[in-house]
């Protein structure tokens, strides 16, 4: 069939319109502004959920508070089919996992451990689709009970190593100066300020910003027919 045939004209539309609403599972800046650069159409929604921060493997932490996170999101729609992103960004090292300081001295200690090493970002990430809705199971998809449809679950952990330079007392001072750690995870914002103390970045950068976004294309390659 040809570009200018009318049934071709007809149903490229009639499936971006058909494709169901596109749903973040977060009030982070930094998703919004990711997931917006792509130019798809999504909508905000981050329904409250008890998160995990310790006892389990840190990739396991990650993946399940995406999960929790995704699930809690799709629990507060009002039924209707949608597609729901959710995501939960870590920082490791020597298997310890570094969350958002609470105040000025946990940055500085948060920093310091990170100083003159590399660390792990890891990224949980969970895409919850309408049942029947994919293409068949993929790498990573649990099942949930029968029953009432529920969504299907696509779900994966993207890894990022980060090198950060050794840490002065007068480095340490201008960077929680900025107050750029505030709400961060491991303590830092590698798209802002903190791209000074980083010496290199082995993965995906967007990772580290907080939405791995080539991991999401991978997960839901339908990803680009939610475009405007």
């Amino acid at each position: 069939m040809t570009p200018g045939h009318p049934d071709a004209r007809a149903k490229e539309p009639s499936a971006i319109a058909a494709r169901p609403p596109l749903v973040l599972a977060s009030r982070s800046p930094q998703r919004k502004a990711l997931l917006e650069g792509l130019g798809v159409v999504f909508t905000i929604r981050a329904a409250h959920t008890e998160e995990l921060e310790h006892g389990f493997d840190p990739a396991q932490v990650a993946l399940e508070n995406a999960l929790r996170k995704a699930r809690a999101a799709s629990a507060a729609g009002d039924g209707a089919p949608e597609v729901v992103v959710g995501c939960d960004t870590i920082v490791v090292l020597d298997g310890v996992i570094y969350g958002k300081p609470p105040d000025a001295d946990a940055a500085r200690g948060t920093l310091s451990a990170l100083g003159g090493r590399t660390h792990e970002v890891l990224s949980g990430l969970a895409v919850l689709l309408p049942s029947g809705a994919g293409e068949g199971p993929r790498s990573g998809e649990r099942s949930r009970p029968a029953g009432r449809l529920q969504p299907e679950e696509r779900t994966a952990v993207a890894r990022t190593r980060v090198s950060f330079r050794p840490l002065d007392a007068q480095l340490l001072d201008w960077y929680v100066a900025t107050e750029e750690w505030r709400g961060r995870s491991g303590g830092y914002a590698i798209q802002g300020a903190a791209s000074a103390l980083v010496l290199a970045v082995e993965g995906e950068e967007d990772n580290v910003v907080g939405l791995p976004v080539a991991t999401l294309l991978e997960l839901y390659p339908e990803l680009p027919a939610h475009r405007a």
